[in-house]
């Protein structure tokens, strides 16, 4: 009897075993096995203890359902803290990926990056409205001023705030402005920085064609030389809607000849502040423009301009322009400086 019941009790123990190693096997391959999402994804793991992350990753489909593999990813994780913490960020884990898979990620993978491009020649209004809409930023909108951010991609993490996102964009500004500064051609009609940012971006709105800018530059220079007003339209345009837009119509002779704080046709010298923010090739043809003696520009009809060194020049090239625009209905043509 008694050798029955010890024969019985190894028996007992003996599955016990087995039934142990069977978990544990099946543990060991759950912590390899494919997991159910089908394709890569980005997921946001908050910040806060290990059950809130092991939910998130069950709900986003990263790691399998159950309470046995939720288990699994929490035992892993204390078998191999010595391995890294976990980063609280949006990270992408990878298709069919394991627990091992996950843990990996979470202590090795960089965070997800999103770009935000700044175009050449958006006003204040227009960038505010750009990183207002960016997704996953947080944290309220600072105030800016025209002409404080350098047009560039910008690559920021989830979560970043808003503040910190334009302030580097500011700092990209300050340093390129700087650089600039230091390599520039140096003539006594740009004095300090502010005046060649103002020229740069009056540059940036006049002309989309690169090979033009350094052309446009050196008119500006060539009129402040000489003390004539600098009569360009989109300062008319700043001077009216502040950068919010196209005005929708073309400038009329009342809009030019109103007076404001921006109207280089009414206003000796320069406007009180940028109207954009320029780019960095704006910036370099202010601060080494083209040589030669132009003073007018108007636009040639293909998206370019034609300049010229004289009024009588100039006013031809009007004419020839108007020419060519009068028999599709244009009611006006010349651009630039120098109407």
């Amino acid at each position: 009897m008694f050798k029955r019941l010890i024969i019985t009790g190894l028996l007992l123990l003996a599955l016990l075993c087995m039934g142990a190693g069977g978990v544990a096997g099946w543990a060991w391959w759950l912590y390899g096995a494919q997991g159910p999402a089908t394709q890569a994804r980005a997921v946001v793991v908050p910040r806060g203890g290990l059950g809130s992350t092991v939910a998130t990753l069950q709900h986003a489909r990263v790691i399998r359902d159950g309470r046995l593999a939720a288990l699994v990813f929490r035992v892993a994780v204390h078998l191999t803290r010595r391995d890294g913490v976990l980063h609280a960020a949006e990270l992408e884990f990878p298709a069919y990926g394991s627990i091992r898979d996950a843990l990996f990620v979470l202590r090795h993978a960089r965070p997800v990056l999103h770009p935000i491009t700044v175009p050449e020649g958006l006003s204040v209004i227009q960038v505010i409205d750009l990183v207002d809409r960016a997704p996953v930023l947080s944290g309220p909108m600072p105030s800016l001023a025209e002409g404080d951010v350098l047009p560039q991609t910008y690559d920021y993490e989830w979560g970043t705030s808003r503040a910190a996102l334009l302030a580097r964009m500011r700092g990209a500004m300050d340093t390129t402005l700087d650089a600039v500064w230091r390599d520039r051609t140096p003539v006594p009609e740009i004095p300090d920085r502010r005046t060649l940012l103002i020229l740069a971006s009056m540059v940036e709105r006049e002309t989309a064609i690169p090979a033009e800018r350094k052309q446009v530059a050196r008119v500006f220079i060539n009129r402040l030389r000489l003390g004539m007003r600098l009569q360009s339209d989109p300062t008319v345009v700043y001077g009216i809607n502040h950068g919010a837009g196209p005005l929708g119509h073309a400038l009329t002779r009342a809009e030019l000849a109103a007076p404001s704080a921006y109207n280089t046709y009414t206003l000796p010298g320069l406007p009180v502040g940028p109207i954009c923010s320029p780019g960095r090739a704006a910036l370099d043809a202010v601060a080494h423009p083209a040589d030669g003696d132009a003073l007018y520009f108007v636009a040639d009809g293909t998206g370019g301009h034609v300049f010229a060194g004289s009024l009588a020049d100039h006013n031809r090239n009007v004419g020839a322009y108007r020419a060519r625009k009068e028999p599709q209905g244009a009611l006006t043509g010349a651009t630039g400086a120098g109407r």
